[in-house]
């Protein structure tokens, strides 16, 4: 195997600095309540704080040890909930107010806001389109997909206001994108939901998530599952829906994550390349063409993508906001020193040092690395613990998309890499979660 370490990048003659955190500033308070969600537990996970919001302490302590810690010519600030609207415009005008006191010269910044959308209204597009924000936009398909599981604390179904937030967003000009998680029935309808993004939303930048939690995620932490417990790929337990099923009942089945990725692949290629962005599409052009993917979940290392809690506690990943988990908090402790801790650092470095035998020698490890760590609690056929849950659907993925990723590669006149790969990696955003 041989191994490829990327040069070292430099900015104004220094190494590259660069983090990036998934800001909780209401934590897990939603007014929604989505069957899937994985952070509304975090409320009873972590304990209820004195307040239901980050402090303007916090805020601005925030704001400035982010811009502190990095030496890039661009810094990305990422707003995640919950929801984050919930805080008001007010909210977000001092977020604005409090980068352009602490940017430095020659740095710009940018903010992206993930919202179920609800809250939205023409003074929030005003605002958003005023300030440039990307807004990431939650929503799974068509009504009777996305009522299925994402309803609010009453139970009535979130589509008709999602729907018109979509259209206020169009309205105004903002650059938006969306997110649809795909749980156990989207993923059963691929070109539903795909068609419905593209010519019913006008969505041209799409995110699919696939909705994976084990039995008892609310308060076991990933890794920290019971091997023995943990089934072998292909079997009855390692599928949502059986009586002994590892996972919860909403979670999507790997081979229907591999079939939906699939159908919308051939979709995308026959009609939308090059008009429509879809991440893993445009994720495993990167990867074969010898590059590092640019989604942390497929890259060969984690680690850069941290949480920050509303009372200043940071965490390893947005998917491992547990208290096992908890690496400081920036009223005690700066943001830098956390970010580039050698603790944070083995953490990163654990997602390819861990990877089982079986992805070893699997020919797709270059685009995969074993997925996110999150979702590594079934075993391999010969019965070693780690495999990721989804390995089934992305290898089905990788298998299928291989020729036509090929060709788009040769047209762009670049060498298809196809040989695993070990990288220290620098940098990338992570994807957004919802």
């Amino acid at each position: 195997m041989r191994t490829t370490h990327p040069p070292v990048r430099l900015w104004r003659g220094k190494p590259v600095k660069r983090m990036h955190v998934m800001v909780k500033p209401t934590g897990s308070l939603c007014n929604l309540a989505c069957s899937y969600c994985y952070y509304l537990s975090k409320e009873e996970l972590l304990g209820r704080p004195e307040q239901w919001r980050i402090s303007d302490e916090v805020l601005e302590n925030f704001i400035r040890q982010y811009f502190e810690g990095q030496n890039h010519k661009e810094v990305v600030f990422s707003w995640q909930g919950g929801e984050s609207t919930l805080l008001g415009i007010d909210f977000f005008r001092k977020v604005v107010e409090l980068e352009k006191k602490y940017c430095p010269p020659h740095v710009r910044f940018e903010n992206d806001l993930q919202t179920n959308g609800t809250n939205l209204d023409e003074g929030w597009c005003e605002f958003l389109r005023e300030e440039n924000f990307l807004v990431g936009l939650s929503i799974d398909g068509p009504k009777s997909l996305h009522d299925h599981y994402r309803r609010d604390k009453s139970g009535q179904g979130s589509f008709d206001r999602v729907f018109r937030a979509a259209k206020l967003l169009r309205k105004n000009k903002i650059n938006f994108a969306t997110l649809s998680c795909v749980n156990r029935l989207t993923a059963k309808h691929p070109l539903e939901v795909y068609r419905f993004l593209r010519d019913e939303i006008g969505s041209r930048r799409m995110q699919f998530i696939p909705i994976v939690e084990p039995i008892g995620f609310r308060q076991v932490a990933p890794q920290r599952w019971d091997v023995r417990l943990m089934p072998l790929l292909g079997s009855p337990n390692a599928r949502p829906g059986t009586a002994e099923s590892v996972v919860e009942e909403w979670s999507v089945d790997p081979d229907d994550w591999g079939d939906f990725l699939c159908r919308i692949f051939d979709e995308w290629f026959k009609n939308d390349l090059g008009n429509i962005y879809v991440h893993y599409f445009e994720a495993a052009v990167e990867t074969w063409m010898g590059h590092i993917s640019p989604l942390c979940t497929q890259a060969p290392m984690c680690g850069k993508g941290l949480a920050l809690e509303r009372d200043g506690s940071v965490y390893a990943c947005d998917h491992y906001v547990y208290p096992e988990y908890r690496v400081g908090n920036i009223k005690e402790k700066p943001l830098e020193e956390m970010a580039y801790s050698e603790h944070q650092g083995r953490f990163g470095m654990a997602k390819e040092e861990l990877l089982p035998g079986y992805c070893r020698k699997c020919e797709y490890q270059f685009a995969c690395f074993g997925e996110c760590p999150k979702n590594r609690f079934i075993k391999t056929p010969d019965g070693e613990p780690g495999l990721n849950y989804l390995c089934s659907g992305w290898k089905k993925f990788f298998s299928h998309i291989d020729p036509s990723i090929q060709k788009i590669v040769r047209g762009l006149g670049e060498s298809v890499v196809k040989e695993p790969r070990t990288y220290a990696a620098e940098h990338w955003r992570p994807e957004k979660q919802t």
